[in-house]
């Protein structure tokens, strides 16, 4: 092995001794780096899910410090009804089941040979009974509505006869029901059932309804609900206040032999605009939301994802940043870094007062439309005087916190990322407390997402750019429904037999915040016509 060649002069050895120092740092933050998405890969993938703090009790008394919340003042305190005292609870129990079930009574009697009693002999006569009860599964099953239209002619001219008109369905021409195009889009985009699921699940019933064929009715019901798409789309750019992210899934692409990602965006409006909209986009361009928002005016909750960099430049689009992300870099940075919990204690001193807030706001959307408007004006009010009070005063501690730290911490190392991403963000990361409706992190989009994510890992792909705008339209319907606590079977299944008819000058009258079902179902919905 040769002897490497090393300078006489002194002033150059030093200059190579500070140059290999320089390799050899930047050489361990390399491995430390690549060590640190490793653990996070493992971490993801074997590891818990949640983020809290699990820090020893000795590192806790190190960094927390006492949180009291300064209380509400009790001009901005909302009143809320005193709970009814709950009847103790006994063990665990089950809950009662729901009385509109179906019941059928099986008794059990004794033979005819143990009804004699045992000292006189006498026959013993019934005078009371036992019951319980056993939950018991029907699968689901088809049935065939046939359709009879009768003819009238007159007897004695025998001229121009008549016949009923024929009955609403949801495709010209087409075998299936309402219910069934239903349960089928609500199968695929609400639980998660591929179509090659749901055709193993029809052929089992004896019914033979291949993929394509469940493919195609998806398409026309998509193609129906378009225009109430359209409308929640209008009605969501119309808040105060959006809550935005998005999530891939692999998209075929024909040309090339194999699939591209390609993007879900989803758009969730405020407390009075209250849709959750999804878009497709073949890609992650910021072409995609542009075009969303492009006549939005107000805040805009997302991530640091560059693409609304300049929707948000101008006056009308508010940046509003995630404390969730923010406070995630600092949660995987701990392990690399153990100053990282210090931050991590103060983030929570955040995250104490939006629990404070909480219940108060939650409490006044469950209330009816009438008294729901001026409850959450109130309790947004006060969760605002609460931030300033409290929540400013944390925000102060973070700062001084990531500035003293900034000074002493590797840029690229866990820490530092974690450091200079909340820096950039900061401004953003401020403006919640400004408004008592706004949130402190976009979890609500986040969770708005998880559908998504939990269907694309059972169907896999998306099969065109046109199925994947197909399926934003039922997402969007579907998740709506979930928001509202609908069910949204019941929801397409009447949606579907009344918009092909309905004025499009009330279509707003059949969107989920509002939908009424009909008190009367036509006959082919309703199976107990004939009897009424």
């Amino acid at each position: 092995m040769t002897q490497p060649h090393l300078p006489d002069d002194i002033e150059a050895l030093k200059d190579l001794v500070m140059e290999n120092y320089q390799r050899a740092n930047d050489e361990h933050q390399r491995a430390e780096m690549l060590q640190f998405k490793l653990d996070n890969l493992m971490r993801q993938h074997f590891g818990q899910s949640s983020e809290k703090r699990t820090d020893p009790p000795e590192q806790q008394l190190l960094f927390e410090l006492p949180v009291r919340p300064a209380p509400i003042e009790p001009e901005l305190a909302i009143e809320t009804p005193a709970p009814e005292a709950e009847p103790k609870k006994h063990g665990g129990g089950r809950k009662p089941l729901p009385k509109d079930l179906p019941r059928e009574r099986i008794e059990h009697t004794l033979p005819e040979s143990q009804r004699k009693c045992s000292c006189c002999h006498q026959p013993m006569q019934p005078f009371g009974e036992e019951t319980s009860e056993q939950l018991e599964y029907i699968p689901a099953s088809f049935k065939v509505i046939e359709h009879a239209r009768i003819k009238y002619a007159c007897k004695a001219c025998q001229e121009k006869p008549a016949i009923a008109p024929p009955p609403d369905k949801v495709i010209d021409k087409g075998l299936a029901g309402p219910g069934l195009m239903a349960w089928i889009a609500v199968s695929k985009f609400g639980d998660h059932q591929p179509l090659y699921r749901q055709e193993n699940i029809f052929e089992r019933l004896g019914i033979d309804i291949p993929r394509s064929t469940q493919c195609g009715w998806l398409g026309q019901v998509a193609e129906l609900l378009e225009p109430l798409h359209r409308r929640m789309a209008m009605h969501v750019k119309s808040s105060r206040k959006i809550h935005t992210d998005d999530t891939p899934v692999n998209m075929l692409d024909p040309g090339r032999g194999k699939t591209q990602t390609a993007r879900f965006w989803v758009y969730v409006g405020d407390d009075q605009h209250p849709f959750t909209v999804f878009d497709f986009t073949p890609s992650r361009s910021r072409d995609g939301p542009e075009k969303f928002l492009k006549s939005f005016k107000g805040y805009l909750q997302a991530d640091a994802f560059a693409g609304y960099d300049r929707m948000c430049a101008g006056k009308d689009v508010i940046e509003v940043a995630c404390w969730a992300h923010a406070r995630r870099k600092f949660f995987e940075a701990k392990d690399t870094d153990a100053r990282a919990a210090e931050i991590l204690v103060l983030i929570g001193e955040l995250y104490a007062v939006e629990a404070q807030a909480r219940p108060a706001i939650e409490a006044a959307r469950v209330l009816p439309s009438e008294q729901r408007h001026a409850a959450l004006s109130e309790a947004f009010t006060a969760r605002k005087q609460l931030r300033e009070s409290v929540s400013k005063a944390a925000l102060e501690k973070i700062n001084t916190w990531l500035k003293a730290r900034a000074a002493d911490t590797l840029p690229k190392s866990p820490l530092g990322l974690a450091i200079g991403y909340a820096r950039n963000q900061w401004r953003a990361l401020n403006r919640f407390v400004e408004d008592g409706a706004l949130e402190a992190d976009n979890n609500t989009a986040e969770n708005a997402l998880r559908p998504i994510a939990l269907g694309r890992k059972n169907y896999l792909f998306i099969g065109s750019e046109h199925g994947g705008r197909r399926a934003a339209i039922l997402y969007s319907l579907i998740r709506t429904c979930e928001r509202h606590r609908i069910n949204a079977w019941e929801y397409l299944r009447d949606v579907l037999v009344r918009i092909a008819t309905h004025p499009a000058s009330q279509i707003d009258a059949l969107l989920p915040h509002v939908w009424q079902p009909r008190t009367v179902l036509p006959n082919a919905l309703d199976s107990t016509s004939n009897n009424q």
